[in-house]
């Protein structure tokens, strides 16, 4: 939908018997029970993402049974990494590996510029974009986490130099994720010619587009607040597993 200055303002909510929740405040739950619901492994009130499309589980709220249901379904040898709206008590039985703020922003606007030249990345780019992963690190990027949404990237010849995607899809939602630069092609404005486009795209589909920033990276905050971003509230990330 529209407000009267012809931004965009859809929002979306999940309601239930006497409340309405936000769905960005479990949004790994709610894009695998809800969007991505073909990628969800798990039962009752937990869920997976496959490890090599994206390290996340998800709890539908903390309970002794929901962290059994955690369990069940952990892939072998790896940790249940949380998106959660507070530090939650660790469980009995499960270690703490780790934890760290996250804020997390939504475009408040459609961002200004005309259209930006950028190219659609598919399997076939599959080994470029693990490649600037690797010197940019952007964060959680397995070999099928494109699977989950639409990448765009910038070349220079055969070299890709710049990427930026989706990952968790929420009701209304879309997260914008991996936006990362080669270290030689920084500050030439690639980053933001990328994420104005996928937020166009967002706009174009009736989705918000969010994303998710660590607190102390500030040229990135700044960069998301220029295109339109603001920040909606911090997140924990908490690191846990069975013993």
């Amino acid at each position: 939908m529209e407000s009267d200055s012809g931004e965009s303002t859809f929002v979306a909510h999940v309601s239930s018997p006497g409340m309405t929740i936000n769905v960005l405040d479990n949004p790994v739950w709610h894009a695998l029970a809800g969007p991505h619901r073909h990628h969800a492994i798990g039962r009752g009130a937990a869920r997976h993402y496959a490890r090599d499309i994206a390290p996340f589980s998800a709890i539908l709220h903390p309970s002794d049974q929901a962290y059994a249901d955690l369990a069940a379904d952990l892939p072998v040898g790896t940790e249940a990494r949380l998106f959660r709206p507070t530090e939650e008590p660790l469980p009995a039985g499960w270690e703490d590996l780790g934890r760290f703020p996250m804020l997390q922003m939504v475009a408040t606007r459609t961002p200004e510029g005309g259209g930006d030249a950028v190219s659609t990345l598919s399997s076939a780019n599959a080994a470029a974009m693990l490649d600037l992963v690797a010197l940019a690190q952007p964060g959680p990027f397995g070999r099928r986490t494109p699977l989950l949404g639409r990448y765009l990237g910038v070349w220079k010849g055969d070299r890709l130099l710049a990427m930026a995607g989706e990952r968790l899809r929420v009701p209304g939602h879309v997260e914008l994720s991996a936006i990362c630069v080669h270290p030689e092609a920084r500050g030439q404005g690639h980053a933001a010619r990328l994420v104005r486009r996928l937020m166009r795209l967002a706009f174009e589909n009736e989705e918000l587009p969010f994303l998710h920033v660590r607190p102390d990276n500030r040229p990135a905050i700044d960069l998301y607040r220029h295109l339109g971003f603001e920040i909606r509230r911090e997140l924990m990330v908490l690191w846990r597993r069975p013993r």
